[in-house]
């Protein structure tokens, strides 16, 4: 006898959630997700903008785009992500309502009830839809693990005390040390 099917969601079942709820849909399932906590959007805040300036500085042709914004990594409608960082370098993916397929770099700010998600799944499903770059900053442990899915060794671990080289660019370090989180 086989076992019971769930019911598989579909991105128009995650347009249809109420405004303001927070969720991502990975393989069908919709998990929602919790406000985060003022020390992740220090994080995320100091991220994003250490990338923003540096493209602004360098008249780059990438954009980043902070949470909340869609990242829709293939064409199966069962995957809506909402990266906490996303940096997309080719225009062409682009549209008003997100970026279709990989991303350059993305980054995961962890939160405790999202460890599995961007350690695990998230992981997998970035370096298989091409991602070329991903980041898992987790402000618990201080640490940052950097996959550099071009590069055959890593990934990189690094803590809140390191200059950590943005592998896409050739001229960009964060530093974790300069700010207080």
């Amino acid at each position: 006898m086989p076992l019971p099917q769930g019911r598989i969601y579909t991105i128009d079942d995650i347009y249809a959630l109420p405004e303001g709820t927070r969720a991502e849909l990975i393989d069908g399932q919709i998990y929602y997700q919790a406000a985060p906590s003022r020390k992740h959007q220090d994080v995320l805040n100091y991220i994003n903008n250490t990338i923003y300036n540096h493209i602004q500085a360098n008249n780059g042709k990438c954009k980043v785009y902070p949470a909340p914004f869609a990242v829709f990594l293939n064409e199966d409608d069962t995957i809506y992500l909402e990266p906490d960082i996303t940096v997309v370098c080719d225009q062409d993916k682009l549209d008003d309502v997100g970026c279709k397929g990989a991303p350059d770099w993305i980054v995961e700010v962890v939160s405790p009830s999202s460890k599995p998600m961007d350690y695990y799944t998230k992981l997998f499903k970035y370096r298989n839809a091409g991602v070329r770059e991903y980041w898992i900053v987790d402000p618990g442990k201080e640490i940052i693990l950097v996959h550099f899915f071009e590069a055959i060794d890593g990934p990189y671990i690094f803590s809140f005390k390191d200059k950590v080289k943005v592998n896409i660019y050739d001229n960009l370090e964060i530093d974790f040390s300069k700010p207080r989180f």
